[in-house]
């Protein structure tokens, strides 16, 4: 069901960024989301490191150049380097929860951030929440309404 749903997120975020012109965080990462939508603490562990990697990256860009690739390979380097402290050291893991919060994989935080330097915070999260729904959605009628995760 994973491999089903990285693929459904890869077809989406490509119909977004090529209908609207706006990515869904990455290529990825709507299928990641949506296998975690029934884990908010989840999402917004993975969040709260994206918007630290954001905030890296703009604080780094006023003392040095950083554009395209070089953008792309510190934000997910930052992102993987941050998400698997906060996994390692259980950052988050005294949060009050039925589940085990952790970050969405390594490099999922990287890419959301990197997005949200690209084309703005909102139009970022909009677009990614819209795409994880429509893939999870889809994977609910694909596999009759199976518990999911």
């Amino acid at each position: 069901m994973f491999e089903v749903a990285i693929g459904l997120g890869v077809i989406i975020s490509l119909f977004f960024l090529e209908t609207f012109g706006a990515a869904a965080g990455g290529i990825v990462v709507s299928g990641y989301i949506a296998m975690f939508l029934h884990q908010p603490l989840t999402i917004l562990a993975t969040l709260s490191i994206s918007f630290i990697v954001f905030g890296i990256v703009k604080l780094l860009g006023k003392v040095m150049f950083i554009y395209g690739r070089r953008r792309m390979v510190i934000t997910v380097l930052l992102g993987f380097i941050l998400g698997w402290y906060a996994d390692t050291y259980g950052l988050f893991s005294n949060m009050s929860s039925i589940y085990s919060v952790n970050v969405i994989g390594f490099i999922i935080p990287g890419l959301i951030a990197n997005a949200m330097e690209k084309q703005g915070i909102i139009k970022t999260l909009s677009v990614m929440t819209v795409a994880a729904v429509l893939v999870r959605l889809i994977l609910v009628i694909i596999f009759g309404g199976e518990v999911i995760g």
